[in-house]
């Protein structure tokens, strides 16, 4: 069954569960979605310990063990009482969850030393992680409802998994910044920033999310955004 739902000038179609047919196409997206992502952090993995054990820098590492987490949540994630499934969503999560695997540890000269790298990276994956253990099975790529969550970091920004992620992904360009992982950041981080925007509305649709919106105003960097 769906209902469609107008927020704005913009209109999304929420689904709840269905039958026959549209279960099947269902689980067969979240089975390709899931073969996806394995398939690319896979190859991923393999770029960067390869460059661990070549120059035995650690700050790819830590890049690789964020999208771990991705990996690991993808797989274990809750079935989503309301999902936008318009293209947009689906092109802005598409966008900031594939390409990050896409990154590439080249020989270049990097804009900052190995240890601040680290420790802007280490950083990053520290609030990943706190975000991601907040939310547990509650975490998804597709924009949806599958859990109103708003303890541990999420008492100080609506998004902090995303803002892990744009701090890791400083690291890893200023240890690696060629002109590739530039653009693929660049979209990356656009589109996940779009992304937090796009899930909101969704996540509104549940008066307990409009009401934690006015407890915590900034969505990813307090005092900015």
């Amino acid at each position: 069954m769906s209902l469609a739902v107008a927020t704005g000038q913009a209109a999304y179609r929420v689904h709840t569960r269905g039958s026959g047919n549209a279960v099947v196409k269902r689980d067969l997206g979240d089975l390709a979605a899931k073969v996806c992502i394995l398939t690319l952090f896979s190859a991923m993995a393999t770029r960067l310990a390869t460059d661990f054990v070549e120059t035995g820098h650690i700050t790819g590492l830590l890049l690789l063990a964020s999208e771990a987490l991705v990996v690991a949540f993808t797989l274990v994630r809750r079935p989503a009482g309301a999902v936008d499934r318009t293209w947009t969503a689906r092109t802005l999560t598409m966008f900031s969850t594939f390409c990050p695997p896409l990154l590439r540890p080249v020989a270049v000269a990097a804009l900052a030393s190995e240890s601040l790298t680290v420790m802007i990276s280490a950083g990053g994956l520290m609030i990943v992680v706190l975000g991601k253990l907040s939310l547990g099975r509650s975490f998804g790529l597709t924009p949806a409802n599958r859990g109103i969550v708003c303890s541990g970091v999420y008492r100080f920004v609506r998004h902090p998994i995303y803002l892990g992620y744009l701090i890791t992904h400083v690291g890893f360009v200023l240890a690696y910044p060629a002109g590739w992982n530039l653009a693929v950041l660049l979209a990356a981080d656009v589109a996940l920033i779009l992304r937090a925007i796009c899930e909101e509305r969704t996540l509104a649709l549940d008066p307990s999310y409009r009401a934690y919106m006015t407890r915590v105003r900034w969505r990813i960097v307090p005092g900015v955004f």
